[in-house]
Parts: C-alpha cells; structure tokens; sequence
C-alpha cells in the first residue's frame, strides 16, 4: 500500500490518500477540508480515487466528506454506527470551533470489528477502537505494516476524551488490546502530527505505561 498525507484545516489533521500501486485505485480518508489540497494530492500521485474512508465524524476529520463525495461521486465507508450522533450535529460542531457550515452525510456502508475495505486490490482491516468516539474506527493493511489510526494513538500522546461519550478507559482498552497487538514493527498515520511505529509508543509513550 502507498500513501500520501495531506494535512488539512486549522487543526492540521491528517487526511491521507492510501493507493494500491497494482491499479493506482485509492481512497481518501477522513477529508475534514480544504479540497483543493487533497485533489492536488490526488493528481500528483496519479491516483483514481474509489472512495471515502471515514475513522470517526468529528468536524476537522468529515468536514469536506459531503461536498468531495459529491463531486467525484464517491462512495462513504465508515465509521462506526455509534458515530452517527457526531455526524447528526456536524453543523453544531461548525458553529462550536470557528468552521464554515458543514453538511451532515449518511454512510453508504457503517463498519463494524473484523469488516474489511478493500482500496484496489489492497484489502484493509477495520478496528473498532472506541474511547476517543464511541464509533472509532482503525483501519490496517497488514502486508505493508501499515495501519491508520485516526485520533486513538499519536507520537508521544493519545486521543482526548473529553469531548461527548468519549471514555478514557475505553480508549486506554482500545490501544492495548487492539492496536499494540499489531506488532511493534507496524508505522501508524496518525489523526495529527508524525508518523510513529507501535514498538515506539509501547516503549516511550508516557500514556501507556
């Protein structure tokens, strides 16, 4: 699996174009802005992108999910169903951290533990991975060693989990029974900031300890 990452918004989340490189077929995931930065992406990787891959519905990750879905008619895969309470108040979220109005959107496929996406001829793992959001999903490409873990795990630190139905203790289970098990040899994307490896934060991330 490849990959491209593109900051986005003024929170510099993580929006990242995953592509097979057998069929250059990829999917954007978690779009939360500034379209135009991602079609760059897009076009300088040579990529046709299939569709959206959502981890969870907070505003700087599903900003721009309506309106790039509409324009390259994409299809919306994810996140979790009990997400579903996030996207209903998009437009609330808006108002709340200084966003233009967002459109709220309806997956065309909820997933769910053990589902898997499929991006060219790549096949990815989901992960339900609650704490952060109770519909948090992680999604891994275990032939590359790759794995996409929205806000659960980041270099250093973890998700928040004060925002609504957000779980500390949910989040600290999701980490250690779902994502370091992957392997210490496996590079994450996380929602913000650089690229870790799980073997990293099992050793230095003072949040796991």
């Amino acid at each position: 699996m490849r990959y491209a990452i593109v900051p986005v918004t003024p929170f510099q989340q993580n929006c990242s174009l995953l592509w097979c490189p057998e069929t250059m077929r990829g999917a954007v995931v978690d779009p939360g802005g500034d379209i135009p930065l991602i079609e760059r992406a897009i076009a300088a990787n040579g990529v046709t992108v299939e569709k959206i891959l959502v981890t969870h519905a907070h505003i700087d990750h599903v900003g721009a999910v309506a309106p790039l879905a509409e324009k390259l008619g994409l299809p919306i895969e994810g996140p979790q169903r009990e997400d579903q309470f996030l996207i209903d108040g998009l437009p609330m979220q808006s108002q709340m951290f200084g966003f233009p109005p967002v459109r709220t959107f309806t997956p065309g496929r909820w997933l769910e533990e053990g589902d898997t996406v499929t991006v060219g001829n790549q096949t990815l793992e989901v992960l339900h991975c609650p704490g952060h959001t109770p519909g948090h999903v992680v999604f891994v490409h275990r032939a590359s060693k790759l794995a996409v873990v929205g806000d659960v795990l980041f270099a250093g630190s973890v998700g928040r989990t004060d925002f609504p139905r957000g779980s500390h203790a949910d989040l600290i289970r999701s980490i250690t029974t779902k994502l370091l098990p992957l392997g210490d040899e496996v590079e994450f994307i996380p929602g913000h900031g650089p690229m870790s490896t799980i073997g990293d934060e099992r050793l230095y991330n003072p949040f796991l300890r």
